[in-house]
């Protein structure tokens, strides 16, 4: 026989998952250090000149 559920209960359950699961969310994209989104950005910029350096026609801003 299955569980008697509190649908009421329920609900307000799901929310708060929803709520903590928002939160880790937010803590992974802005609970960063300073020197953590410094290294982020110095990371892409290297791979963007990497990128740069190998392109076989040069790109439209370039040349201007």
């Amino acid at each position: 026989m299955a569980d008697i559920v509190n649908l009421r209960q329920a609900r307000k359950q799901r929310v708060r998952d929803e709520k903590l699961r928002v939160a880790e969310q937010n803590r992974a994209l802005h609970g960063r250090s300073k020197a953590d989104k410094q290294r982020d950005r110095l990371v892409a910029d290297k791979a963007e000149k990497f990128v740069e350096g190998h392109r076989l026609e040069p790109s439209g801003r370039d040349e201007q």
